[in-house]
Parts: C-alpha cells; sequence; structure tokens
C-alpha cells in the first residue's frame, strides 16, 4: 500500500499574498486563512502537514487539524526540501499543495501516477499542485516557469511525469484579477 501525505507551504498570513496587498485589496489576511482553511479540510482524510516559517500559522495549523513543520526556510524552495526531508521515511509519496487554490476540493482522493504530477496554474506555467515520491534528490523549483523546472528536474532524475493543465486545482489567489475568477 502506498502511503501519500499532503504538504501545504504557509506563510504567515500577515505578510501572504503581497500582490494583493499591493493592489489595495482588503482582509487579504482574512482572505489567506479562509483559503488555507478550505485547502486543509479538502485535503482529508489524508495526513495534512503543514510547513511555516510562523508561530501564528503552526498554531492556526493544529486548528484546523494539520500537522505543522516548523521551518526556519527563507523561501517557497527551501520549506519545500526541509519539508520533503523531514517527512520522506514516513511516506511514499508527498503532494505538495498550495495554501491559496479557490477550488480545492478533492485534493484528499487524488492519487497521483508514477514518477511526478504537475498540476499547473491557469496560465500553464506555474506549479499548483506537484506529486512525487519520496526518497528523491529532487530540487525544488518554484517561482516564474515552475512547472517547466519542475519537468526538467523530472527528466534529470529519470522519472517520469505527467502535466494536468485542466484542472479545478487551477486557480490560485495570486492577483487582484483571480478573486474574480473564484
Amino acid at each position: 500500500m502506498t502511503t501519500l501525505a499532503i504538504l501545504i507551504p504557509l506563510k504567515d498570513f500577515d505578510i501572504a499574498k503581497e500582490r494583493l496587498r499591493s493592489a489595495g485589496v482588503e482582509n487579504v489576511s482574512d482572505r489567506a486563512k479562509a483559503l488555507a482553511r478550505a485547502v486543509i479540510a479538502a485535503s482529508a482524510p489524508r495526513p495534512v502537514f503543514v510547513v511555516t516559517e510562523s508561530p501564528a500559522v503552526v498554531e492556526f495549523s493544529r486548528r484546523w487539524g494539520a500537522e505543522p513543520l516548523l521551518s526556519e526556510a527563507r523561501d517557497l524552495n527551501e520549506a519545500a526540501h526541509f519539508a520533503y526531508h523531514a517527512l520522506h521515511d514516513r511516506f511514499d509519496h508527498i503532494v505538495f499543495v498550495h495554501g491559496d487554490l479557490a477550488n480545492p476540493e478533492g485534493l484528499g482522493d487524488f492519487t497521483p501516477g508514477p514518477g511526478v504530477t504537475i498540476v499547473t496554474d491557469l496560465r500553464r506555467r506555474g506549479t499548483n499542485v506537484l506529486a512525487l515520491p519520496t526518497m528523491l534528490d529532487f530540487h525544488f523549483a518554484y517561482g516564474p516557469d515552475s512547472k517547466e523546472a519542475h519537468v526538467t528536474e523530472a527528466k534529470r532524475l529519470g522519472l517520469e511525469y505527467r502535466i494536468v493543465t485542466e484542472s479545478p486545482w487551477a486557480l490560485d489567489i495570486d492577483e487582484p484579477e483571480d478573486l474574480e475568477e473564484g
């Protein structure tokens, strides 16, 4: 039986979603919390972990049923690397899920195929969901064009990969116009 955990990286809610804040969107911290709560809830019944640098997010995670992993990472790639290695001996697969998905329903039922599965954002350039087996020397490459960077990494490791472009998980809330689509 394959064991799988869902891992959600979350920044402190008071600094998260900088592009929304810069655009003058109101109640950004509350919106970020609501999105994260929905992602955690949609990930059940799988084991759910939240990696964060924030003690406040550690408490939030516990309150909503996720196991927190406190990290000193300075960015998303460091946090992903830290959490992946913290969990690699407990699970066969880790599914990294952004905590700002507008439509997270069904995450807890997701079963990835062999190798690496990449669910892109609406622009088909980013990585909203990344599923991979553990025990790999995988180099995370979140940021601009992360989909292609993660494909390159799968190829470097000689892994099969699958790209999913049509998914309800493609909509993440980064820009003010994303709020209108959600």
